[in-house]
């Protein structure tokens, strides 16, 4: 980003470190950069590193282009009204809270005649925390390219970014990049278990089941194949991989995986009927 626009996050938590780390990491000057926290501790933390702090919104806000929520849905409805009384007409608002709507935000921020539409809602997740994540993002169709940009560069401070059309597109990313390093990690449990089971060490087993993973996406992320191809490449007929294929298609290992970001999905569109009200 060659010019920083000036930041409030409300929250302070993982994710919020994660979005100021990067972009200071980027060369974004701590000035431009204020946190509403209620930690003292992260505050002092935050301070010590040259960025403003209030324990709870305060007229800071006004003097800030862009606002990112990154509270529990839970807490949304209440955090935006307790900030919306220093909302500017320009105000940028970016909300990473799971499962709270675009229709819910301009509401909240605006009126039911007349909503507040210069929001974008972002489902990042947790690789964010080493800048390696990847954000799904939305927008009412009637914000422009540039504020849409703006929004976009923020979230590139900790990796990548895919714009979707609306709000069920959203609660599919959730299912999909939100939930999914939790399957990573559960299929890398996996691994190692299976390993120590076959005789090897814990770190004979971690090492190389990290490694399997991250190479494995790495070229699946250089190579112009499908994933398929990339798959039938490493299966030679009556051979180890073809034999520990064959479990996976015996116990539906596809189906399985579909069937619980299916359930991911359905849970997303539930905690947006429960918090967005």
């Amino acid at each position: 980003m060659n010019q920083y626009p000036s930041v409030a996050f409300i929250g302070g938590g993982n994710m919020a470190n994660a979005l100021v780390s990067g972009l200071l990491s980027q060369g974004c000057p701590p000035s431009r950069l204020h946190v509403v926290g209620v930690s003292e501790t992260l505050r002092q933390q935050w301070q010590a590193r040259g960025i403003s702090v209030s324990a709870a919104p305060d007229q800071a806000l006004s003097g800030r282009a862009v606002w990112v929520f990154a509270v529990k849905p839970q807490q949304m409805r209440e955090v935006v009204l307790q900030c919306k009384p220093w909302l500017k007409a320009d105000t940028l608002v970016i909300s990473i809270a799971a499962g709270i709507a675009i229709g819910s935000l301009t509401t909240w921020l605006g009126l039911p005649a007349a909503p507040f539409e210069r929001v974008v809602r972002c489902m990042p997740n947790t690789p964010a925390l080493v800048g390696a994540g990847v954000t799904g993002m939305a927008a009412p169709a009637s914000l422009p390219t540039a504020e849409r940009e703006t929004a976009a560069n923020l979230l590139r401070a900790v990796g990548q970014v895919v714009w979707v059309d609306h709000d069920q597109a959203i609660d599919a990313v959730t299912a999909l990049s939100g939930s999914g390093p939790a399957y990573v990690f559960l299929f890398l449990e996996s691994l190692i278990a299976g390993a120590l089971a076959l005789g090897l060490t814990d770190a004979q087993a971690r090492t190389l089941a990290l490694a399997t993973l991250s190479g494995s996406t790495k070229l699946a992320a250089e190579s112009t194949e499908s994933p398929a191809i990339l798959r039938e490449r490493v299966t030679s007929k009556g051979g180890t991989t073809a034999a520990a294929l064959e479990i996976f298609e015996q116990q539906h290992f596809s189906k399985i995986v579909m069937q619980a970001m299916a359930a991911a999905d359905q849970r997303a569109a539930e905690l947006s009927k429960e918090f967005g009200g």
